[in-house]
């Protein structure tokens, strides 16, 4: 899901690129829980899938700037950025937190109980399409703040409409992976995933309902703010 920004703070202090760790050192300020889970995280074979601090930890500052009480996010893992959300939430706050399968959030749920946030994550284990929908069927739309799409690669374009239509005036997607590991500067035929992110790369680009910025940070995250 995920390709590893060169400001990883999961790898080794100083490897690589000092300049880029004296970065982390001097921006990161991770709650102890996220610390935790994050290295729980990383004793997984499928660690890679972590979203990096630095990312979580921006989209975290933009929800507060926003004032966001409603969070929508596509995809889990072990709900880093779930924790990372639900903790700059208010009290009432809520994130509906959508995924296929349980097997890696279960890593996450202790740590969120811990950090006294689990009151405010929904965690619905489904198609993600399927929550949506039934958001939508239950007169949600327009009444979340921000939402975090980073699931299958070929429903983005569809995780991406539905959103718009959840997300209120003034709200936030984030879309990860928009740069897929550099392969959406020549994307095969035959390569669905590649395909579907560069075509919604080239949609957003174009699409008159929302502002949009692109950064090159972790695996590339499009930041489409709704009009």
């Amino acid at each position: 899901r995920r390709h590893h920004s060169a400001f990883d703070p999961n790898t080794p202090k100083g490897k690589n690129n000092p300049l880029q760790q004296y970065v982390l050192d001097h921006s990161l300020r991770e709650h102890p829980s996220l610390k935790k889970l994050r290295l729980l995280t990383s004793d997984l074979p499928q660690k890679g899938m972590l979203v990096c601090s630095d990312q979580a930890q921006f989209m975290a500052n933009l929800a507060r700037l926003i004032k966001a009480k409603k969070v929508l996010e596509i995809g889990v893992f072990t709900g880093y950025n779930t924790l990372s959300m639900a903790l700059v939430l208010p009290e009432d706050g809520r994130v509906v937190a959508c995924d296929i399968s349980e097997d890696f959030a279960h890593v996450g749920k202790p740590v969120w109980k811990e950090a006294g946030v689990d009151h405010k994550i929904d965690l619905r284990i489904k198609p993600a399409i399927q929550t949506l929908d039934e958001l939508l069927a239950s007169g949600e739309a327009g009444t979340f703040d921000f939402a975090f799409i980073d699931a299958d690669k070929e429903s983005y374009n569809d995780y991406y409409e539905k959103c718009l239509r959840l997300i209120r005036k003034g709200g936030i997607i984030a879309i990860d992976n928009v740069l897929w590991h550099g392969r959406v500067l020549n994307p095969r035929k035959d390569d669905l995933e590649t395909q579907s992110i560069h075509h919604l790369n080239e949609k957003i680009f174009r699409d008159p309902r929302v502002n949009i910025s692109m950064m090159p940070m972790g695996d590339g995250v499009t930041f489409a703010f709704k009009l």
